[in-house]
């Protein structure tokens, strides 16, 4: 997450005004371990969150990006960094998930955006499916998305649930998980397709996406510093109170 948004923040910028604008790019990720991601501005912890932390049964983390806590470990985390898009932000979503919905159909599982209202009462991203979200036909949530805009500029994340854990997944949000269909392809194979199918569709990659691009010790040393700003931590004093433990948004 620090890294998306240091990608954001204009690292290989392409303009030398004052106010960098970022260069374009795609990454696709997972998780070491389970790990609850929390959007910027969500204040409210479930305090079973904390005991399953304190328990070792996942990190918990927060994303520079919106919306409701998203269980990783079962999923693949894509990124998108997309100077100046163009139109409303309903308009860009479409235009930033088309590489999903070709990429799903093309397995034989078509994808549908979502159609409910956005909630702020659930603390879980899969609990609702909005515009910005990519449903089966039964219903089944399979993508969720959220964005940060910053200088007209856009950072969007998104969670494909792959194989999610039904155990982990009640505990930390008490109902089971999307009822999804197994993919035809895993591993590499999925993520070399989706990465075919990004390059072909997201505007600013210019079928540049899927060359790996490994950051250098430099670049990792100047991320670093930063990577408390993403840390969800205990209180040494055993007070969970979100707003002594989170570092607030500015």
């Amino acid at each position: 997450m620090a890294i998306d948004a240091w990608l954001l923040d204009g690292q290989g910028a392409v303009d030398s005004a004052a106010a960098a604008v970022p260069a374009p790019a795609f990454r696709l990720y997972r998780w070491l371990r389970p790990t609850l991601s929390l959007g910027w501005h969500q204040r409210h912890l479930e305090p079973h969150w904390w005991d399953l932390a304190r328990q070792g049964r996942l990190d918990l983390v927060r994303r520079p990006s919106g919306g409701r806590a998203v269980l990783h470990g079962g999923d693949l985390t894509y990124a998108l960094v997309w100077p100046r898009p163009q139109g409303t932000r309903a308009q860009v979503y479409g235009q930033a998930l088309a590489w999903l919905i070709e990429a799903f159909a093309a397995m034989g599982q078509p994808l549908l955006g979502g159609s409910q209202a956005a909630s702020l009462q659930r603390s879980s991203c899969f609990a609702t499916s909005t515009a910005a979200d990519l449903v089966h036909a039964n219903g089944a949530k399979r993508v969720g998305s959220a964005q940060l805009w910053r200088a007209g500029h856009l950072l969007q994340h998104g969670s494909i649930q792959l194989d999610p854990c039904p155990v982990l997944w009640r505990e930390v949000f008490g109902d089971n998980p999307p009822d999804l269909d197994p993919l035809p392809l895993a591993a590499e194979n999925l993520e070399q397709h989706l990465y075919r199918s990004a390059g072909r569709w997201l505007p600013p990659l210019e079928g540049n996406v899927g060359e790996r691009m490994p950051l250098s010790p430099a670049a990792l040393a100047t991320i670093a510093p930063h990577l408390e700003r993403y840390r969800v931590t205990l209180s040494v004093s055993g007070d969970t109170s979100p707003e002594l433990t989170m570092p607030r948004a500015t």
